[in-house]
């Protein structure tokens, strides 16, 4: 029998179990909250505590973290330093509730590592649109204001304010 290889010996799942994970989410993201309270309301196999990332509470309990790039993308943290970000920290997430286990099974295969990374990435997607004041899914919001208007056949079509009504709109 060898011996494990030096700093791998405190992630060897099968030695060292996940008895509880900590999820690192933007406090200030409705998504994220929307989502930490649906965490908290499923039954879990394995227990989950939400602390917000960047806050004291998580410089605290994890001071080797990068905290800038937890406020970026889902972390989540094993109670034996196991350290979790984007897809795989919504499937070992996923993996803690006891009706969504079969599910993070099924994604932690290479077919459904995609669908995982997918989600996420529309996720942090709809979250950079949001931080620009709901500009969407990489475009801007159409406004009737602005000038435009919609058509059910047509669908949007942009027509420049005009000073006719002796207001200018200015950048």
């Amino acid at each position: 029998m060898t011996a494990p290889a030096a700093g791998r010996d405190d992630r060897d799942a099968r030695r060292v179990p996940v008895r509880r994970l900590t999820v690192l989410y933007d406090a200030e993201c409705a998504l994220c909250r929307f989502v930490r309270d649906w965490l908290g309301r499923q039954p879990q196999l394995v227990p989950l505590e939400f602390v917000p990332a960047g806050s004291a509470e998580a410089y605290a309990r994890h001071p080797g973290l990068d905290h800038r790039a937890t406020l970026d993308e889902i972390t989540v943290v094993g109670d034996a330093g196991q350290v979790y970000r984007g897809a795989a920290a919504w499937i070992v997430t996923l993996w803690a509730l006891r009706e969504h286990r079969p599910l993070a099974h099924r994604l932690s295969t290479p077919a459904g590592a995609k669908v995982a990374r997918a989600a996420v990435l529309s996720a942090a997607k709809w979250r950079r649109g949001q931080e620009r004041g709901g500009a969407g899914w990489g475009g801007g919001v159409y406004r009737r204001g602005d000038g435009w208007t919609y058509d059910p056949f047509g669908g949007w079509t942009y027509h420049p304010p005009t000073c006719a009504d002796g207001h200018c709109a200015t950048d």
